[in-house]
């Protein structure tokens, strides 16, 4: 019935909109600085950031028991014919026709043609724990790939574009599935809103015990089709949830900036099967404006139960979606922070980690157990039943901004360990910083 997204947690994650931070949307400003120093001078920059939805059908099967759980990387060619990675898409479980919620973030420039590669892999069960920017792709069984210029994308009047998944040579003949691109202009808007949503009386879909729901969001656009922007976490066994903030910018609702009030979103609500068929509880639409109505008001919305079979009427459901918090913020930049006169201190340490043997063996202390029992290590962190960890004397334990990066990577000389180790610290520094609602200093 729906997707199932998978980051970490076997795909029980949120994806999109996650944490009440805004981090999800920290990749959409990678052109901050070229915008800052164009806005410095008064002037406007030469290109537009556009933002790629991707989804495919008819995906090879290279799982025996269960179905593919696709992943899609998207690379942008250089001039020196290279590809450079511009981002991947979460992990799919179970899934030969997916619909990905995480979108790409590219620059389109008119007076450059600028070539696109999309490659999809077939994610293997045990790396189902391990975040997809730190997945090894050689470690992947790859599905199809297929490339297009940018401007193929954009100059279509619906700006989507299906293209035929092929082997890496381009040699064999065999279908392996189609990939579907498609492009939407964003606005660099800097309000974001952070909503949290909870469920009452919702219908039971299992037999020995209660339902497990999360929420997907969709955004009806232009074509009257409607595509995913987000979705929350699984809440386990549960037929009254309350999930975690969703922080979502304004271009996730809409791109264009006088309308995002009224754009219509669709709401459904799943419950969660480890198969990857979860089941539709219900659904409703709402526009951004009647959320935040509903959130003044503190009343209920009904969900209804989609038609099925021989029925075409919508059943109005008991169950009922309120909007506990409904809150508009200000989105501010990596730069924002550094002009305003915000310092970092940077320190380097080298871990010796390999006396903990190979993390693939069941001995290592560093080993991830597919079936999810907890190594020593994650016991540890787990002891606490949730709570959050204080010291002897009170303090609460925090997590401060790390970046791992394997010597094994930069030990050949051809990526800078500098570079490599400052790579993610621009995306980690304003999740820290938005975690704890800390402002620029001239704000």
């Amino acid at each position: 019935m729906g997707n199932c997204f998978s980051d970490v947690k076997g795909g029980q994650q949120a994806v999109g909109g996650a944490g009440g931070d805004g981090s999800s949307t920290a990749g959409t400003g990678h052109n901050d600085a070229v915008d800052y120093f164009f806005r410095a001078k008064g002037e406007v920059a030469l290109f537009t950031p556009i933002e790629l939805s991707l989804s495919a059908s008819k995906l090879c099967d290279r799982d025996y028991i269960s179905k593919s759980d696709p992943m899609a990387v998207v690379y942008m060619k250089r001039r020196d014919g290279k590809l450079e990675e511009l981002g991947r898409t979460e992990v799919i479980m179970n899934n030969l026709d997916p619909t990905w919620i995480q979108k790409i973030n590219v620059t389109y420039q008119f007076e450059i043609v600028q070539t696109l590669v999309f490659r999809v892999y077939d994610v293997d069960t045990e790396y189902h724990m391990i975040p997809v920017k730190m997945l090894k792709l050689e470690h992947q069984d790859f599905l199809g790939e297929a490339s297009c210029v940018v401007s193929e994308i954009v100059t279509k009047r619906d700006r989507s574009l299906t293209l035929n998944l092929h082997s890496r040579d381009g040699r064999s003949s065999r279908n392996l599935g189609t990939l579907t691109v498609r492009a939407e202009e964003t606005v660099a808007l800097r309000n974001v809103v952070e909503i949290t949503f909870r469920c009452s009386d919702l219908v039971n879909k299992d037999l020995f015990s209660k339902s497990d729901p999360f929420l997907r969001i969709s955004r009806i656009v232009e074509t009257g089709s409607s595509i995913p922007i987000c979705k929350t976490e699984v809440v386990n066994n549960n037929l009254n949830p309350t999930w975690k903030p969703l922080c979502l910018t304004m271009q996730q609702f809409v791109s264009k900036v006088n309308s995002w009030q009224v754009t219509p979103l669709v709401i459904e609500c799943f419950d969660f099967n480890s198969s990857g068929n979860h089941l539709m509880i219900g659904k409703l639409q709402k526009s951004v404006a009647e959320l935040e109505n509903l959130y003044q008001s503190r009343a209920g919305a009904k969900i209804i139960a989609p038609s099925s079979g021989f029925r075409h009427h919508e059943k109005v459901l008991r169950s009922e979606l309120f909007v506990e918090r409904f809150v508009e913020k200000q989105l501010y930049s990596f730069l924002d922070y550094i002009s305003s006169g915000f310092e970092l201190s940077f320190m380097v340490a080298v871990d010796f980690t390999a006396s903990n043997g190979n993390p693939r063996s069941p001995d290592s202390l560093h080993y991830i157990d597919p079936l999810g029992r907890l190594n020593a290590y994650q016991q540890v962190l787990d002891a606490d039943n949730g709570r959050r960890l204080e010291s002897s004397t009170g303090r609460i334990a925090t997590r401060d901004i790390v970046q791992f990066v394997p010597m094994r990577e930069v030990h050949g000389g051809q990526i800078s360990v500098v570079q490599v180790l400052l790579e993610e610290l621009p995306s980690q520094f304003l999740t820290y910083v938005r975690s704890r609602d800390m402002k620029p200093l001239n704000v």
